[in-house]
This record gives C-alpha cells, structure tokens and sequence, in this order.
C-alpha cells in the first residue's frame, strides 16, 4: 500500500463478535472479527470509491467474559406479520459476551477498480472524521446495542500480552453469481495482543464475489 495505514482506537462496556456455529445461545469469539472491525471503519467513514482491508486488532485491555440472560422474540416483524404478541413469542437467550472492551484497528484504503483519486483523500477524509469526533451512525462492538467510543490512538497503549490460538475465525462473507454467499474463515492467532489478517484472504474473497 502506498502509505501508512489508518488508525483508529474503539472502546465500550461490552461487546459480542458472535461464533456462527452458535447461533441460539450466542457466544462471543475472543476478539472482534475482521468484518466487525470493518465495520467500525465503515459507520466513521464510508465512500463507494474504496474498501478497507483491514490488517491488525490491537487488544488494549485482557478478554473477560459478562454473561447475559435477556428476553427476545421468537420471530421478526415483516409486512405479513405486522403484529407481534410478545406473550405468546418470548424466549430467554443467554449471550456470553465480552466486557469492558478495547482495541486499535488498522486498515489500508484500496480503491474500487477503475477509481483514479488519490488513496490519500480518503485516509485525510478518515482522519478528519475520527478527529472531530463524527460518524455517519454510531459504531458498534458485534451487536448494534453495544454501542462503541472512538477516537486517535494518543501513542500510549499497548498490546496486552497474551499469545493463543483463536481456531477458526469468520473473515467475511464472500457473494457470488446468483445471490449465493460463501462464508470465509481462517486459523486466527492472537500473537502479542495482536490478531493480524492474512493478505490472501482479501484475494479468496475477491475471486469468489466475480
């Protein structure tokens, strides 16, 4: 890439970066996914001209666990079911999610093909953002009621110091002809705090969107 990657640091009280095979009970993967981090990126800063790849999540703080047990409905208002009896379609779902959570996320700006501008626009256009504090909705942590802060790294955090092997990780949801979707995972690893995604993903997803 030709220059520095963005920066950017988010933090909340609590956060869920849901395990797909956990689907009823979620259960949060230790460290956001790199389409979750994305798309913090995104709710600061978005532009149809380009897409961020992101390179890095930096862990500020140690990964502790909060469980939850909170009231849902069984199914989702829609134009044939307007109405929803909450008596008759309440259910108890325990989440085990993430607590007092923080993190710097890296990223590059690639242009879309057949873009001419300059990188540097949108990564001045994503700094002035964060620096004033504006987003175009408020990031969130996994799930859009765990609500993020955000703002510029001052230089002073560190990686907590944890190295583990995370197992398979979601990457992002590749789409292809016809509407068909393909998930896309690979062997994440926290090293020194750090879970860095692997460029050759960007490229897998790529291939399979055509």
């Amino acid at each position: 890439m030709n220059g520095p990657p963005l920066e950017v640091k988010v933090w909340g009280k609590l956060a869920c970066f849901t395990r797909p095979e956990a689907k009823v009970e979620r259960v949060s993967y230790p460290v956001p996914t790199p389409s979750a981090a994305r798309g913090c990126l995104e709710a600061i800063f978005w532009r149809p001209e380009f897409a961020y790849r992101v390179r890095e999540v930096v862990v500020l703080n140690p990964i502790r666990y909060f469980g939850i047990l909170r009231n849902e409905v069984n199914v989702k208002a829609s134009a044939d079911r307007q109405r929803i009896v909450v008596e008759d379609e309440r259910t108890q779902r325990h989440t085990l999610a993430l607590y007092d959570v923080a993190y710097v996320l890296r990223a590059d700006v690639v242009l879309k093909p057949g873009v001419e501008d300059d990188p540097a626009k949108y990564r001045d256009q994503f700094r002035r953002r964060v620096h004033g504090g504006r987003c175009w909705q408020r990031p969130y942590l996994g799930c859009r009621e765990f609500a993020a802060d955000f703002a510029e790294p001052d230089g002073s955090e560190q990686a907590i110091p944890d190295t583990q092997d995370l197992g398979l990780m979601l990457f992002d949801i590749a789409f292809g002809p016809g509407g068909a979707n393909y998930p896309l995972f690979f062997e994440a690893k926290l090293e020194g705090g750090v879970l860095r995604v692997p460029d050759h993903l960007y490229d897998q997803r790529g291939a399979l969107s055509r």
